[in-house]
């Protein structure tokens, strides 16, 4: 067999994303530290931690924007972590990456920005020519109509909010019609209102298309809210990995820092959202609880 061998765990059905005993390395800095972690399909899983624990981090080396310094990550049953040329441009567009900054291009039109998602489906030539099939464009204002924005679509993205353009950045990651989408931070620039909004788009994707998200939040009480699953980090290690449930006080100082028995409350990292706690949380049957307020 060429290559590691692939563990047994890609025997079960639902298992998508394996990464195994994952290292990254900055010079004399770890910035991930032998992460190892199974992700099955259609979950929603926030990363919680400090600034500098890591999470940015492993979310690029998924998406391979940097590479691992050791261990490998899998995809059913694939090694994306050696993959090279167009094996690697096909990961990258069913790997759709969301980041806290947008990355859109500010002086196009929405639409266009949109559009861009397409690129990894088409061929050289139509690429250079910036052309787009009727049937693209129809494809692109859905994607706005549904994260309600499709008035913005001939607007230059620059012009935007923050709010909206993060709307748009989802939007263009739909195009790409992803089987994973990785979330970097995507509410750490907006206002308490707009980040409740992105949330509720990336949740309604995971639930209605089934697609696994895998978000990095600052704020733990969005953790909780949103996703099925938290992965808590600290110095580039995962220090707790379960349902929002078993998030006791001892987790959160693990993740967080503090002084064991002191007090630590969550309205250090709340947005200050409200929800409704009538709104089930996907496949666990739960209540999603109202964020703290701060």
């Amino acid at each position: 067999m060429n290559g590691p061998e692939r563990p047994s765990t890609y025997l079960r059905e639902n298992l998508m994303l394996e990464i195994r005993q994952v290292t990254r390395r900055f010079g004399a800095n770890t910035a991930v530290r032998d992460v190892t972690l199974e992700i099955e399909q259609g979950q929603m899983v926030g990363v919680i931690g400090r600034s500098g624990a890591g999470k940015s981090t492993l979310l690029r080396m998924i998406n391979r924007l940097i590479d691992p310094s050791s261990g490998s990550i899998f995809f059913h049953g694939e090694e994306v972590s050696a993959l090279r040329g167009a094996d690697l441009r096909r990961w990258q567009r069913d790997c759709a990456m969301i980041f806290q900054q947008f990355n859109l291009v500010p002086r196009l039109d929405v639409l266009t920005n949109v559009l861009l998602g397409r690129l990894n489906h088409r061929s050289t030539v139509l690429n250079l020519l910036n052309m787009f099939t009727r049937e693209e464009r129809i494809g692109a204002i859905a994607a706005l109509e549904r994260l309600d924005i499709a008035q913005t679509a001939l607007q230059r993205a620059g012009t935007l909010s923050g709010g909206q353009q993060q709307r748009v950045a989802i939007a263009r990651a739909l195009m790409q019609e992803p089987k994973v989408i990785l979330a970097d931070e995507p509410i750490a620039s907006l206002d308490p209102l707009n980040a409740k909004v992105v949330m509720d788009s990336l949740a309604d994707i995971n639930a209605r298309e089934g697609i696994t998200v895998i978000t990095n939040l600052h704020t733990l009480d969005t953790a909780r809210a949103y996703c099925n699953r938290i992965v808590g980090m600290a110095k580039g290690a995962i220090v707790f990995d379960g349902p929002p449930e078993a998030l006791t006080r001892d987790a959160v100082r693990m993740i967080y820092g503090g002084e064991e028995g002191a007090e630590l409350s969550e309205a250090i990292t709340s947005t200050s959202i409200s929800l409704p706690e009538t709104r089930a949380r996907k496949s666990s049957g739960h209540a999603v609880p109202a964020l703290a307020t701060a």
